[in-house]
C-alpha cells in the first residue's frame, strides 16, 4: 500500500490483462469510468483486451444507436444532471433500436466525495402491465381444461451415449 489514491488506468490495465488472458472467451465488453488525481477518465475495454480512452463511449449490441445520441448531445461542460439525462437517452436509443439490449435503464452516479446515487429502474419504457390490464378479453377465447382430448400420453427418455457429466473436468477460472 503506497498510501496514494489508485489510478483509473490501473483498474483498466488489470481488467484488460484478465480479458486478454482468456482471449475474448469471458465475453465482457466493458465501459470503465472514474476520477483520480489526474481528473475524469472513460475507457472502453473490448472482450479480447484492447482498450480506448475517449471523452464518451458505448459498448454492446445497442452501441451504435447510443453513440448517435452521445455524438449529438454531449458537451464538455455538462452538469451531473445533464449527463445522467444524456446517458438515459442513449441507453433508451439502444433499447429501442436493438432487440438484444434489454428493457430498463438503471443509473449509478459515484461522486469524488464518496457519495453515491443508485437509481434502479430509472426508466422502464417497456412496462407492459398497464397495457395488459387495459385489454378486455372475450370469454369465448378462453379454453377450459379438457377442451382438447388427450389421445395418448407416454414419456420415452432420450438415449445419450458416450459422454456424461462425470467425464467433464471443471477447472477454476484464474482471477
Amino acid at each position: 500500500n503506497t498510501g496514494s489514491q489508485s489510478r483509473v488506468v490501473t483498474a483498466c490495465t488489470m481488467l484488460k490483462r484478465m480479458l486478454f488472458r482468456y482471449q475474448g472467451y469471458v465475453f465482457a465488453a466493458l465501459v470503465l469510468g472514474g476520477c483520480d488525481v489526474n481528473g475524469p477518465h472513460v475507457y472502453q475495454i473490448y472482450p479480447h483486451g484492447s482498450t480506448g480512452k475517449l471523452p464518451y463511449t458505448t459498448m454492446g449490441s445497442g452501441s451504435l444507436a447510443a453513440m448517435s445520441v452521445f455524438e449529438t448531445g454531449w458537451t464538455e461542460d455538462m452538469s451531473e444532471e445533464e449527463g445522467v439525462e444524456l446517458v438515459k437517452r442513449a441507453i433508451l436509443a439502444g433499447v429501442f433500436n436493438d432487440l438484444g439490449s434489454g428493457s430498463n435503464v438503471d443509473t449509478c452516479v459515484i461522486r469524488t466525495d464518496g457519495t453515491m446515487t443508485m437509481n434502479r429502474g430509472a426508466v422502464t419504457p417497456n412496462d407492459v402491465k398497464p397495457f395488459r390490464d387495459a385489454i378486455n378479453r372475450s370469454s369465448k377465447l378462453t379454453m377450459r381444461s379438457g377442451t382438447t382430448a388427450v389421445l395418448k400420453s407416454t414419456f420415452t427418455p432420450a438415449k445419450i451415449g458416450g459422454v456424461s457429466l462425470a467425464d467433464v473436468t471443471v477447472t477454476e477460472m484464474e482471477t
